[in-house]
């Protein structure tokens, strides 16, 4: 594959080495192929559409563009840092396929407003299976509330023994917490699902193009209307890792209750085996990694936020490379807390319960003295 840059026209030295690696995205936004061809894909069919390049050289780049997709798929075209970024990487294996053709899709686009399109294709599926991943935990959560109408259990303000629960009250708590963060993700999609494309470097382009239709074939319910702000525009990662930071906020409230409740001390709840480890050296123990591990990474999840908040603060309009550093946190917070929450759907839905321990301690502490004041 060519290791010429699509941007090399007037550069006659070549890349320091150093600078080329230091510079590559390809090693983390490779995963950004299937929704940058996506995008890329309905732009070429918009150029045909509008006449603005022939309708078989249109149809001639689609059909390389899937060819492309086929090939990252299958493992047959490796990238490498000389690559740049994974939309250099297939505009360039699309070039290498179809010859200079292909160099007819970048037409009325930039990297600028094609980076940020695919960005926010991606990051609107992540908000959809993390949205299902949120409702699978609020069914668990629900089911035990059913299984556990009739346990009696204490509750706890300050950690001191308050009043007489039923336990169902508690594992509803947590289906509360969990259906604000489903609401919350709903409601920053609308604002993930606006499309730049069109927006082209920064001051959008002269050609005709059909940005309406574009963004129907794309699935976007709406277009950008400022080309400035559109192309520089991280507002829609920083929430969608605010809505992660929250999930994870309430997964670590979840740990630790789990961890407190599974002590010896404690005693009223037990964790299978399958959601924790031993220790090296003490061969009667049972750690709770999995809740402990909830409750560490919530701070990986704050400072992703941190990074997209500190990167955005202080950039001039318009796109800047510092941008490069939208994506890494990210990614890293959807897949930390896609497996968080499928670990704690399959861990709730069979975490064990002492129903005559809880029983008692409701009895104990005098948690029924608000009752009988009011009585």
């Amino acid at each position: 594959m060519s290791q010429k840059k699509l941007w090399s026209g007037r550069f006659t030295e070549p890349t320091h080495p150093l600078v080329e690696a230091f510079n590559a995205s390809i090693g983390f936004d490779i995963r950004l192929y299937a929704h940058d061809i996506k995008g890329s894909v309905a732009h070429a069919r918009m150029l045909g559409r509008q006449g603005i390049i022939p309708k078989r050289e249109a149809d001639a780049i689609v059909k390389g563009l899937l060819r492309v997709e086929a090939e990252i798929r299958d493992g047959a075209v490796i990238p490498t840092a000389a690559h740049e970024d994974v939309h250099m990487f297939v505009e360039g294996r699309l070039t290498e396929n179809l010859g200079p053709v292909a160099g007819k899709l970048h037409t009325g686009r930039s990297r600028n407003d094609q980076v940020a399109t695919a960005f926010r294709l991606w990051t609107r599926d992540a908000v959809d299976r993390i949205a299902g991943s949120l409702r699978r935990v609020q069914g668990v959560m629900a089911d035990r509330a059913a299984e556990h109408l009739d346990t009696l259990a204490p509750s706890y303000t300050h950690l001191q023994p308050a009043q007489p629960i039923r336990l169902a009250h508690w594992f509803l708590a947590y289906y509360d917490m969990f259906g604000r963060d489903a609401a919350r993700l709903a409601d920053a999609r609308k604002r993930v699902n606006v499309m730049p494309l069109g927006s082209a470097a920064l001051a959008g382009t002269n050609f005709p193009i059909d940005r309406a239709g574009v963004a129907k074939e794309l699935g976007f319910a709406a277009i950008t209307t400022n080309s400035l702000d559109a192309v520089s525009d991280r507002d829609f990662a920083a929430e969608f890792l605010f809505c992660l930071a929250l999930v994870g906020t309430h997964l670590s409230r979840l740990a630790e209750e789990l961890i407190l409740f599974t002590t010896a001390e404690f005693a009223v709840m037990e964790l299978p085996d399958a959601f924790c480890t031993g220790s090296s050296i003490m061969p009667q123990k049972k750690n709770p990694d999995v809740p402990e591990l909830f409750r560490g990474k919530s701070g990986r999840l704050y400072g992703a936020l941190m990074s997209m908040l500190t990167t955005l603060k202080g950039l001039p309009l318009a796109y800047n490379k510092d941008l490069q550093e939208d994506k890494e946190p990210v990614f890293d917070a959807a897949r930390q807390v896609e497996t968080m929450l499928e670990l704690a759907a399959d861990m709730m839905a069979v975490v064990k319960v002492d129903t005559g321990k809880l029983a008692a301690r409701a009895e104990k502490g005098y948690m029924t003295a608000v009752d009988v004041a009011d009585r």
